[in-house]
């Protein structure tokens, strides 16, 4: 099978945020996952080191925290403060314990040490405004006033400046604590949002969009927040996760193609209330769940229930797995002009690309690599590509191209183009370059490694052999000045 690649011209600059990634009390994810204390590897606040060692390659930007489902029925303040005096409580969302040993001042300090910046969230499910408020308050605070005292009093004397907050999660879903309509969560987002920027003017704010695209209220959600908070927010948020649970491997490789059809149809609608006010300022989208899930759930395993931590939504990932993984962030990229941030969900042990054993090692999965590499070499101005592709009819959608495909030009002037093949045979690809290049790689993902081999370069064109089935990063280097 042929295909040919020729560079189009620049879409947008990529924003860092894009690769970020996701902690929420949830499963293993905190409890045995980042934080174990007395493991071999723990630092002195009892956080682990090897799983420390396999975030930082991953350059985050930003790690969204505390939830999630969790979120609705977090209350923050039970998490600050001594931790002997600290109250264990159910955790409603996922049926399981929640001992408070992690809180808003561990997670900050340890987003510090990993030079990684937080993307908090403030409950709006059981919470208040009110309580949203104090917690900015708590984490934000310069003057002398309660909360900013109460976190001098915990040992933090300088505030945190955390500049990016979450203004609830999937509050549209039936599952999730004290669910909304979109009125009721419009009005509420509102007012909270209102108030936050009172009192921090510098912080950015992401309002709750639709829990993922098949809901009922998709677009309709949207349109009524917008006409509520558009003055006070920065951004909505799309969620979305696939499965394979039909064994259907032809639209598994697909759906991807869906997750870009929900950022154009958010971006219209954002663009529609943006043109009906007369206003200047965009609404931009912030992807921050993403990612597969299904496995967990297709082998029916049901833990026991109030424990602390419950081993819930571990995901086994495959080898196909990192290929819609790849393809999905060949979709963000090709919306950097719209996608300004996106969280791979989450980060350990929960639907995660790190996976760890109590007391034991870490490791990593299948899906760490295409983000890895998208993270070292995606970061510059996202390019569009014009292609000749062949193509194939699946049992959702049809017009699906054999070859996915996203490019990025890297500040060191690179082009690193990022491509899934979906098709079972190998895919002889052709790319047109813009200029002569010094040299060309291929790296594929073959399980859990990268294998790296020269292309074939002349001038004006660079040709690759893409394996079936696969992921693979081609990077051409500019010739040195």
């Amino acid at each position: 099978m042929r295909a040919r690649l020729r560079i189009n011209g620049s879409l947008a600059p990529v924003d860092d945020r894009l690769y970020s990634s996701f902690i929420e009390h949830m499963g293993r994810a905190v409890y045995t996952g980042i934080y174990e204390p007395g493991h071999p590897t723990a630092d002195a606040e009892g956080f682990r080191g090897d799983v420390a060692d396999l975030i930082r390659p991953l350059r985050l930007s930003h790690i969204r925290y505390p939830g999630g489902n969790f979120l609705s029925g977090y209350q923050w303040k039970d998490g600050i403060g001594p931790k002997e005096r600290r109250p264990v409580r159910p955790d409603l969302a996922w049926f399981a314990l929640e001992p408070n040993q992690v809180g808003t001042d561990e997670f900050l300090q340890w987003c510090e040490r990993l030079e990684i910046q937080p993307m908090l969230g403030v409950n709006l499910g059981t919470g208040t405004p009110r309580e949203a408020v104090e917690l900015l308050e708590y984490v934000n605070g310069s003057h002398s006033s309660y909360w900013a005292d109460r976190r001098r009093e915990n040992g933090r004397e300088a505030p945190y400046g955390v500049k990016l907050w979450c203004l609830g999660n999937e509050m549209d879903g039936p599952w999730q604590i004290c669910a909304k309509t979109a009125e009721e969560y419009a009005r509420t987002a509102c007012e909270t949002a209102k108030m936050m920027k009172w009192l921090d003017p510098s912080i950015e704010l992401v309002a709750c969009g639709s829990s993922f695209r098949a809901m009922p209220s998709f677009g309709s959600w949207e349109k009524t927040v917008l006409e509520h908070c558009y003055p006070y927010i920065d951004y909505i948020s799309l969620h979305q996760y696939y499965t394979n649970e039909e064994d259907d491997l032809p639209s598994f490789l697909a759906k991807p193609l869906e997750m870009e059809d929900s950022i154009r149809e958010i971006s219209a609608i954002c663009d529609q209330e943006k043109a009906a006010r007369g206003s200047s300022r965009d609404i931009h989208l912030s992807f921050d769940e993403w990612n597969v899930w299904y496995h967990y759930q297709k082998a029916g395993i049901f833990p026991p229930k109030w424990t602390v931590p419950r081993p819930i939504e571990e995901e086994n990932y495959d080898d196909v797995d990192p290929l819609v993984t790849g393809a999905m962030m060949n979709a963000l990229l090709r919306h950097a002009d719209r996608v300004k941030i996106a969280c791979l969900a989450q980060l350990v042990n929960v639907i995660a690309p790190i996976m760890t054993e109590p007391g034991g090692p870490a490791r990593i999965q299948t899906i760490y690599y295409p983000f890895l590499l998208a993270s070292r070499f995606g970061r510059g101005t996202a390019l569009t590509l014009e292609s000749e592709v062949p193509h194939y009819d699946c049992a959702f959608r049809s017009n699906v191209p054999y070859l996915d495909c996203a490019a990025v030009e890297g500040r060191d002037g690179s082009m690193n183009f990022f491509l899934v093949n979906r098709s079972e045979e190998p895919v002889e690809l052709s790319l047109e370059l813009p200029r002569s290049y010094a040299a060309a790689e291929l790296s594929t993902l073959r399980g859990l490694r990268i294998v790296s081999e020269p292309c074939a370069l002349r001038p004006g064109q660079s040709e690759s052999l893409l394996p079936p089935r696969s992921w693979s990063m081609l990077r051409v280097v500019p010739q040195p000045l």
